[in-house]
């Protein structure tokens, strides 16, 4: 299981949100690259990037500092506002590694299903519910269908890598969902399809718990961890060696 530790950018700046508000951020970074850096010096091979502008209002807004951190050279996952081709294939002439579609393969899911047999691995679909149900542009629309319902659709049609993300416990340092992630792992696990879980891990027990549920669903394939690096909840290092142990 990897650690993604998340960098989501917003008017430039390293920024987490509390429940997906935009209203509602703090500011960690004034440089994106920086924290970045400070994920590389900790050992991390992947990270998890959220165009947080893009999200809200559609496109790519932030692409000189993706492509910095891209230059790093860790596996960049990103998503936020990728909502045409155009744009996915921008993000991926800048670096990034997986493009994860979110509001697009909601409202299309066919859309996403075409870039995955095309783009194969380096396609993901980010999920984002909450109460069950899946939210779209940044949070602030709920769509009517569930987050189970348009796993299942999109990991049959050859969709193999999803972000889940539990939107009543992002950035709340709550603790993670456990019955939504797993009940999320057995819907992929039926398809083939693997899983990134996001949202509320406020400590090392998250992880533990996480690890544990990795052992009954092999397709979990890691998790999302940013305010608990940023508040210093969890030290990068040591839940990099937990998971993978």
């Amino acid at each position: 299981m990897k650690i993604y530790p998340a960098v989501d950018i917003k008017d430039g700046k390293c920024v987490r949100l509390r429940k997906g508000v935009a209203e509602d951020s703090t500011v960690y970074y004034q440089n994106p690259l920086d924290a970045a850096k400070s994920f590389l010096d900790a050992g991390s091979k992947v990270i998890h990037v959220v165009d947080l502008d893009g999200a809200f209002g559609g496109g790519t807004r932030n692409l000189k500092a993706i492509s910095e951190i891209a230059a790093l050279g860790m596996f960049v996952e990103l998503g936020g506002g990728l909502r045409d081709e155009r744009s996915v294939r921008a993000v991926f002439d800048a670096g990034v590694s997986r493009a994860i579609i979110g509001t697009k393969a909601c409202t299309n899911p066919d859309f996403a299903a075409s870039l995955a047999q095309k783009y194969g691995d380096a396609i993901a679909v980010g999920i984002d519910a909450k109460g069950g149900m899946v939210a779209i542009k940044g949070w602030v629309e709920i769509a009517g269908i569930s987050a189970l319902s348009l796993a299942s659709e999109l990991s049959r049609k050859g969709v193999k890598t999803f972000v889940y993300t539990d939107i009543d416990t992002d950035g709340m340092l709550s603790g993670v969902n456990l019955p939504a992630q797993e009940k999320m792992l057995e819907t992929l696990a039926a398809n083939g399809a693997r899983l990134v879980a996001s949202g509320g891990v406020s400590g090392a027990d998250d992880i533990a718990a996480l690890k544990n549920l990795s052992l009954k669903y092999p397709n979990l394939d890691g998790v999302i961890v940013g305010k608990a690096i940023y508040e210093k909840r969890v030290n990068l290092k040591d839940i990099i060696k937990m998971a993978g142990a």
